[in-house]
């Protein structure tokens, strides 16, 4: 729930739509500034949409990658609607807040048209103002003036395109566990993890008869999910003469997704709830497996056949989500506004906020936090850019990793490292080739320089992406893979699960509980189609994040083996019922493992400690020994840190850096920094790789 977050985060961004008309045109007397700071955040999407045909969606909104790049449905926008603005803006909206929410099919419906109205209504307005400018510049003779008002005008279409609303961000939450049949077609939001989505599906919105006798055409709109057949033809009068003609029906793009409940939300001793969701059109794709979601949408209900041949139903009917809205979420992040910046509030605030998140965690809840993806204010980008510049950065971001676990300092660099990542490299076939004929290139013409011949130089830096992908090697992986192997009792678990909680993507799970199906890939038989599926295992679902294994000395032999082709290609092969296909598996693996005897044994030698595969202890990048030694000083600062821990007011240092800070730190460098390797860094590299071997044949 986001009660008490709506009147602090949001007030900017509600002040903008709060008080007045929100779609009045500001007056022609004020100067341009003024009407620009002034124009309502919906209108200026409008504005959008009757000029470019699509407005900017919101920061945290999914939408398929067509949509994204402006090739989606012609003819069609979407306009995303913050429920929290329309809850707020007034009390007449505030009663339309609540009609939306308990007649959503009858209501939407109604903002489509009037936004349509609205649309033609604004095109009209620019129209009229613009041709009053063309004017003007004419009578003042000024031809600038006449080219911007006329290119103004081109850009007016004739055909409007169809505005879809499409509402997020509800005052409340539902939870999986708790639909019953009161919640049947009312708007609601839920959140979860994508685990599996569906090819697209071709869905029928109007259906083309025609008479087999006359030929008579008759067109038919689905009204709730069913097409009214017509019975009698009126011109030859003939009773059940019409036949479904298919290519000249209109489809649209269906796709069924999964969202499950992520695994620290299900109640203890329960296995986890899902649910079904349906997207259409550009929320095709929009999500993945192993994406955290809030979905908005419709909850509907319908009836099963017994036999498909046969038109008696059960009286039991499935559920299922009509999506709207698609909205990203991040795991137990503290509260952020629109611009990813810090929300600021009151102890009061906060406090309440922290007994409602409990009342939550107690039903099964979590108070997640909405991401923005790439999108951070420039506000918080000036704050990441100046904690970068400071030099000491890198003990603030080790200081600020799991706080609560003490020392250990020397393992939180190496997995800040694999938090951070590296650069994944696409190597294409002929590139030495390529590389010798650009150096002969460039020595041919600083010959003819010398010579005093003028030529143009060769321009062969772009070669690389004349190629195909079909002709490229294997990917050079950039993430670290780390094992940590220690005594019982040295926090390694508790370290892969505050990696697990700081990680967008990622899967935490035990080597003892994980099959080979379970980490890859699993075929069943779905349900609803009776089809053979492929599921996604616990590496497919962490791509592009951290898989955290617990327990990896007690994994089998046949399950340890499925990990040698995810740690180096990064993919994951199957071949299976009929199914051949190659996953994506670009993740870091953090792996934690006790000793062979439990505990580690002095006496013999780290391999016979560990006693792993070597092919799988080479795929490790960084093998760190966590040892649990007797010593009286550093044995009583442990204890008194431990012992601090559960004071009424804790009695620790506190971090220089916060949980959302960090997070959002990490998510900017990897997106926005991609460093190379300098010639000196190359020379350091390879002398201590020598180094090392000389010491491991001595």
């Amino acid at each position: 729930r986001r009660e008490n977050a709506s009147d602090d985060d949001n007030d900017d961004d509600m002040g903008e739509s709060r008080g007045g008309n929100s779609w009045d045109l500001p007056s022609d007397s004020e100067d341009e500034n003024a009407e620009s700071d002034k124009v309502p955040v919906y209108l200026r999407k409008l504005e959008q949409i009757l000029l470019r045909g699509r407005s900017d969606a919101s920061a945290d909104s999914l939408t398929s990658p067509a949509a994204d790049a402006g090739t989606g449905r012609v003819g069609v926008a979407s306009l995303d609607l913050d429920a929290l603005h329309l809850h707020y803006h007034s009390p007449e909206c505030q009663r339309l807040y609540g009609w939306l929410v308990d007649y959503p099919s009858e209501i939407v419906p109604l903002m489509d048209i009037l936004l349509g109205r609205e649309l033609e209504a604004l095109r009209d307005r620019v129209r009229s103002r613009q041709e009053e400018l063309l004017a003007e510049a004419e009578a003042n003779d000024d031809p600038e003036g006449v080219e911007e008002a006329a290119g103004a005008l081109v850009l007016l279409p004739e055909t409007l395109p169809r505005v879809q609303v499409r509402p997020f961000h509800l005052r409340s939450l539902s939870h999986m566990r708790s639909l019953d049949p009161d919640s049947i077609d009312s708007l609601l939001s839920l959140r979860g993890m994508v685990v599996r989505t569906s090819p697209v599906i071709p869905d029928l919105k109007v259906a083309f008869f025609q008479c087999s006798i006359c030929g008579r055409a008759d067109q038919v709109t689905i009204d709730r999910g069913r097409i009214a057949e017509p019975v009698q033809c009126p011109t030859c009068h003939v009773r059940h003469g019409y036949s479904l003609v298919h290519n000249r029906c209109y489809f649209s793009d269906k796709q069924m997704v999964r969202v499950q409940e992520t695994p620290d939300e299900v109640p203890a001793g329960e296995t986890p709830a899902s649910v079904v969701v349906f997207a259409y059109d550009d929320l095709v794709d929009a999500v993945r497996p192993g994406d955290r979601v809030e979905v908005t949408g419709v909850f509907r209900a319908q009836a099963r056949r017994v036999n498909p041949k046969v038109t008696k139903v059960k009286s039991v009917y499935k559920t299922y989500v009509d999506a709207i809205h698609f909205r990203k979420v991040v795991n137990n992040g503290s509260e952020r506004d629109a611009g990813g910046a810090a929300a600021k509030k009151t102890t009061a605030d906060r406090d309440g906020a922290e007994k409602e998140n409990q009342q939550q965690q107690g039903k099964g809840l979590r108070g997640d936090e909405v991401t923005h993806g790439s999108h951070f204010s420039p506000e918080r980008i000036a704050e990441l850019e100046t904690l970068s510049k400071q030099p000491d950065v890198y003990d603030q971001l080790v200081s600020a990793l799991a706080p609560s676990i003490w020392e250990m300092d020397d393992v939180k660099r190496g997995v800040l490292c694999m938090l951070f990542g590296g650069n994944s490299r696409k190597v294409k076939k002929g590139t030495a080739e390529r590389r010798k004929n650009r150096l002969r290139a460039r020595r041919e013409a600083a010959d003819n320089a010398e010579m005093g011949i003028e030529q143009e130089e060769p321009d062969l830096e772009d070669d690389d992406d004349e190629e195909d992908e079909g002709g490229s090697k294997l990917n050079k992986r950039g993430d670290i893979n780390i094992l940590l192997v220690g005594d019982p009792g040295t926090s390694k678990s508790q370290l892969l699960g505050y990696v697990h909680k700081l990680s967008p993507r990622g899967v935490y799970t035990s080597g003892k509980g994980s099959s080979a199906v379970g980490l890859t890939a699993s075929v069943a038989r779905d349900p609803e189609t009776r089809e053979l599926v492929m599921e996604s295992g616990a590496l497919v679902l962490s791509d592009l994040g951290i898989c955290c294994i617990d327990e990896f000395d007690k994994m089998s032999g046949t399950t340890r083996a499925i990990l040698h082709e995810a740690m180096e290609q990064q993919t994951v092969s199957i071949a299976k019922a009929g199914i051949i296909a190659t996953l994506n598996a670009r993740t870091s693996i953090l792996a934690s493992a006790n000793p062979v005897e439990s505990r580690y044994n002095p006496s013999l030698s780290v391999v016979e400690n560990i006693q792993l595969p070597p092919t799988l202890l080479s795929r490790f990048d960084l093998i760190y020994l966590i040892l649990d030694a007797p010593n009286a000083n550093n044995d009583r600062m442990l204890a008194k840190h431990l012992v601090g821990l559960y004071y009424e007011t804790p009695d620790v240092v506190e971090p220089p850096l916060d949980h959302g800070l960090l997070r959002d730190y990490i998510a900017y460098a990897r997106e926005n920094v991609h460093p190379e390797l300098s010639d000196l860094a190359a020379r350091e590299l390879i002398a201590a790789y020598i180094e090392m071997r000389r010491g491991g044949s001595g």
